[in-house]
């Protein structure tokens, strides 16, 4: 089987359903592939509707909400595509986006991870699709928004290389894993997604592992998605899902960067990160 696409669903009938229908509709002739929907114990009747309204994808129900990573996992030790694709629920694929990617990382065996154009409803570009490794001082930059303030600068836009032409393919650091192809010899040889990390920071950990492992990570804008980003996620947020956003920052520091930085780098990163979560916590809290 040349392609396994896994979904990830929590009770985003309508997006999850759109995003199935998208791939079904493009441009899929002569590929062989398999559509995988993960579902984290949604109880609002989606799973049973996308159930019935595809009845040819295979469905995985947990019987709880493990989390982004968890349950990518769960889809890749089922998958049975030569290539995987991690495609968030809230996307549209592009009519020749599966095709076009596959092509392309199938003539550069040097790449470990593949990412296209991404574009938000507005029709800009998601800043997110292609970024650098989040370090102490791009990170501090892209928090005091220099990068928008000097988007051609390389050292205040290196945290979304806002300096790199979004029709250029070229090698980065990561790519988001809202569409991210991967060839399971990749996975085989650095492992699934981290669990430490239930949502948030897992593709960045990933395209680290990979880059680490001697490939490439690949920004490839001949192919674009569409993302309804935090569609399912207007007004008042779950607690959960804004302090997994901070936990992760801390949790990726902890595994790759603590012996590269001294003591107090590292109690900036960490007591800066912490604030800025009470902080999105108590702005959360007072919304209505």
């Amino acid at each position: 089987m040349d392609l396994s696409i896994i979904i990830v669903n929590y009770k985003t009938e309508e997006l999850t359903s759109n995003c199935i229908d998208s791939i079904i509709k493009s441009n899929t002739r002569g590929l062989c592939y398999e559509i995988i929907l993960v579902d984290n114990a949604s109880d609002d009747g989606s799973i049973e509707a996308i159930e019935k309204q595809f009845p040819e994808i295979t469905i995985i129900k947990n019987s709880e909400n493990l989390g982004f990573s968890k349950a990518n996992n769960i889809g890749l030790a089922v998958a049975k595509g030569d290539y995987i694709l991690l495609l968030n629920s809230d996307t549209i694929v592009d009519l020749d986006t599966l095709k076009g990617a596959l092509a392309f990382i199938k003539d550069h065996k040097h790449i470990g991870a593949l990412g296209c154009k991404v574009l938000l409803p507005s029709g800009k570009l998601d800043p997110a699709c292609k970024r650098s490794f989040p370090t102490p001082m791009n990170g501090l930059y892209h928090s005091l928004n220099l990068d928008l303030a000097f988007p051609e600068s390389t050292r205040f836009g290196a945290y979304n290389l806002t300096y790199v032409d979004e029709n250029k393919t070229c090698s980065i650091d990561c790519i988001m894993g809202a569409f991210m192809l991967v060839p399971r010899a990749v996975v085989d040889t650095v492992g699934m997604l981290d669990e430490d990390f239930f949502m948030y920071g897992e593709d960045v950990d990933w395209c680290y592992r990979i880059k680490q492992a001697g490939y490439q990570v690949m920004y490839y804008p001949e192919v674009r998605i569409f993302h309804h980003k935090k569609a399912s996620g207007i007004g008042k947020r779950n607690p959960k899902v804004i302090a997994a956003f901070y936990d992760s920052m801390i949790i990726f520091y902890n595994k790759h960067y603590q012996n590269k930085y001294n003591r107090f780098t590292r109690w900036c990163v960490i007591t800066g990160t912490t604030i800025m979560k009470k902080m999105a916590l108590a702005k959360n809290n007072r919304r209505k």
